[in-house]
């Protein structure tokens, strides 16, 4: 008999989170982030958090509010982008950041749903992301506490390649635009770039679902396997979807300059 996973609320969802736990968290920029699910995990007032993330939102918005208050301690994420919270603590030695390739990023989550330790890459050969010298967290005064160490390299048909280790985290929380009862999910577009890697890489995934339906198994991105907990939004929460930047410019004449 299959499981039924459904939780009432994003707080009941979050039952047994803790100081110190690990996330790994779906989206990229803003688009596709857990955002109910983020506010539930601030509400818990948990501290000392370590979150796995393409990025770690914006300034005032996704992982960008537990960041502000200061509940962040350790941040794995392929860069930092026009965070000024985030590139402030990380400067000042208030946080520690492991940067990694975001292709990387993205093997390590996957691996470590798949029960594959560590595996061989090109991406950052060369460089310290191989060589070690990274830094992870920063002296007040901007010089380095903490460096990353080097890593494994071996040479494959003529061609050097680095070690990467697998990450798996306490839990994980993703959105996913359709979702079962079951925990079995569909993933909008761009939102399918981390929400499937970050829900198989948590012991406790949680999803909330945009709309809870009956899915027809050959449309299934991810299967509930992976899913512990399903929270359903409500109409108003799956259409409260912020971007970075809104972009316009001046129409365009036949001849390409602008009007």
């Amino acid at each position: 008999m299959r499981k039924d996973k459904l939780v009432a609320t994003a707080g009941e969802a979050l039952a047994g989170v803790r100081d110190g736990a690990s996330f790994a968290v779906g989206g990229f920029g803003l688009g596709g982030i857990p955002n109910v699910l983020i506010q539930a995990l601030y509400d818990t007032g948990a501290q000392g958090i370590a979150v796995v993330s393409n990025n770690c939102g914006v300034d005032g918005g996704g992982l960008g509010i537990l960041l502000s208050a200061g509940r962040i301690a350790r941040v794995t994420a392929s860069y930092i982008g026009d965070n000024k919270e985030f590139a402030r603590q990380y400067l000042a030695g208030e946080l520690e950041v492991e940067l990694t390739p975001q292709g990387s990023l993205a093997e390590r989550l996957r691996a470590g749903g798949a029960g594959i330790p560590a595996f061989y890459t090109p991406a950052g050969v060369g460089t310290p992301v191989a060589d070690g010298g990274l830094p992870l967290r920063h002296h007040p005064d901007g010089s380095i506490a903490q460096a990353s160490p080097p890593k494994e390299v071996r040479e494959f048909d003529g061609r050097s390649y680095v070690l990467e280790h697998a990450i798996t985290t306490d839990f994980a929380l993703v959105r996913a635009a359709k979702g079962d009862r079951y925990g079995n999910l569909v993933f909008n577009k761009a939102a399918r770039n981390f929400n499937p890697l970050a829900a198989m890489a948590g012991r406790i995934t949680i999803a909330e679902v945009e709309e809870l339906t009956e899915l027809d198994p050959d449309e299934v991105h991810l299967p509930g396997v992976f899913v512990q907990r399903v929270v359903p939004l409500t109409p108003e929460q799956a259409a409260d979807k912020a971007i970075e930047k809104r972009t316009t410019s001046a129409p365009r004449t036949a001849e390409g300059s602008t009007a």
